[in-house]
């Protein structure tokens, strides 16, 4: 970059000429024209013009010239011989523009150096910024690509979940035709045993429908649970008198192998117990109905769809429905029919298809039962036939042979005992014994 250096030249008048005006306007004048001198006549417009301008002005009609010396001597001499001072100012001050030129030449070319790196480095970038461009474009297209066949594989894979849905779907009511035609054509004949029946009690019949039903009773008494401690027998005998003699003696002496213990016979003390009748009917005309589906449709609707389903129901053995009654909260409900015999060929079949809205659900299908309990008695149990042995000290004998040796004692009807019925021993820990309620020694 180079610049120029334009030293502006004296208007030379009468009033203001001296030899240091005349050598800087030489001086100039060398620079403006090169060192061939003068190179041409300068215009007199041109020249009243630069004559004219006031001392110090830049003279910017001229032709721009070369910072290069070529060897011109600005050095100007007076009349009297000496160097004038203004030409060696000149001189420094050109010395240091060159100084300038060099400097703003070498960070010229460092700069397009720089330029170049830079230039070059972008060059790079964009090749890897294009190649990273089209990586992403190939990987974006694969990854299309890989997304449009696992949708297509997917769907063929839902098809055919559907498709093998439904075919598991007919497999099973198949199945379950099958097995119910199976049940009612194969069935197990055997002989019925025969049993001597007696009158216990009769009761009002509310219609006719009371003899299509099953009914049970069970007498039911809780056993009775009775904590057995740590060196403590439990014996039953067959005689309630032996029993009773042994708790009156009390103490007793049992002859071991090598030494003889002291045992205490106390009675048992037995907690409160409870026996009750249940009763059980089993309807003729009633099936329960449970997993109902919660639809968002009124309860008649449901109860109706209920109503028609079992009307219909071919292989579920159906027919005509009296009542249906249905419980949202519980999903279920109870279905009479009016006919005998519907009931039982219902729970032959536990699942019944159930349609409504165009789907499919399953309905658990059960007998109806009703229980009722009766003569419900809370009694304290005592065990007249059992006594209890304490204060047996701890032997090297194992606990089954010591059971055995108290067993051989108690059964001498010298030492006062006799048969044995039951006989437990605990050495270590607790147990529990239970008693239930002794209907063959009843009086």
């Amino acid at each position: 970059m180079a610049q120029l250096l334009q030293t502006p030249p004296r208007r030379v008048t009468a009033g203001n000429w001296s030899p240091a005006a005349a050598a800087s306007a030489a001086a100039s004048r060398r620079l403006r024209h090169g060192p061939g001198g003068w190179s041409a006549p300068e215009d007199p417009i041109r020249a009243r013009q630069r004559l004219s301008r006031p001392a110090g002005s830049m003279d910017l009609t001229s032709q721009p010239c070369s910072l290069k010396d070529d060897s011109i001597n600005l050095k100007v001499t007076n009349y009297s011989g000496t160097q004038i001072d203004d030409a060696d100012n000149l001189k420094e001050e050109l010395e240091k523009w060159k100084e300038r030129l060099e400097k703003a030449e070498k960070q010229k070319d460092e700069l397009l150096l720089l330029k170049l790196s830079a230039d070059e480095k972008k060059g790079q970038a964009q090749d890897e910024l294009k190649k990273l461009m089209d990586l992403e474009e190939e990987q974006f297209k694969e990854n299309m690509i890989k997304k449009e066949n696992q949708e297509r594989n997917l769907a063929v894979v839902k098809e055919q979940n559907i498709e093998l849905q439904k075919e598991i779907q007919k497999l099973k009511d198949d199945l379950a035709a099958k097995s119910s035609k199976l049940s009612q054509d194969f069935r197990i004949k055997r002989e019925i045993p025969k049993k001597k029946m007696k009158f216990t009690r009769m009761e009002n019949a509310e219609s006719d429908d009371t003899f299509l039903n099953t009914c049970c009773l069970f007498h039911i008494a809780a056993k009775i649970p009775f904590r057995l401690q740590q060196r403590q027998a439990l014996l039953t005998f067959e005689e309630e008198d032996v029993a009773q003699k042994l708790i009156r003696r009390g103490k007793h002496t049992v002859s071991l192998d090598n030494e003889k213990i002291e045992l205490k016979a106390v009675p048992v003390t037995l907690e409160t117990g409870v026996k009750f009748e249940l009763h059980v009917t089993l309807s003729g005309e009633k099936i329960n109905v449970s997993e109902v589906p919660d639809l968002p449709i009124p309860d008649e609707w449901i109860r109706d769809k209920i109503e028609l389903n079992f009307y219909k129901s071919k292989r579920g053995g159906g027919g005509e429905v009296k009542d249906v009654r249905y419980d949202r909260r519980s999903r279920t409900a109870i279905i009479t029919f009016l006919k005998p015999g519907v009931a039982d060929n219902c729970v032959r079949c536990t699942k019944h298809p159930f349609y409504i809205n165009e789907k499919r659900f399953m309905l658990s299908v059960s007998p109806c039962i009703e229980k009722h309990l009766e003569k419900f008695q809370i009694f304290s149990g005592i065990s007249k036939r059992t006594i209890l042995l304490s204060g047996i000290q701890e032997v090297e004998e194992d606990e089954e042979s010591m059971q055995d040796m108290i067993e051989i004692h108690f059964q001498k009807p010298t030492n006062g005992g006799g048969e044995i019925e039951n006989i437990k021993y605990v050495a270590t820990g607790t147990k529990l014994a239970y008693f239930e309620e002794d209907t063959e020694n009843v009086s």
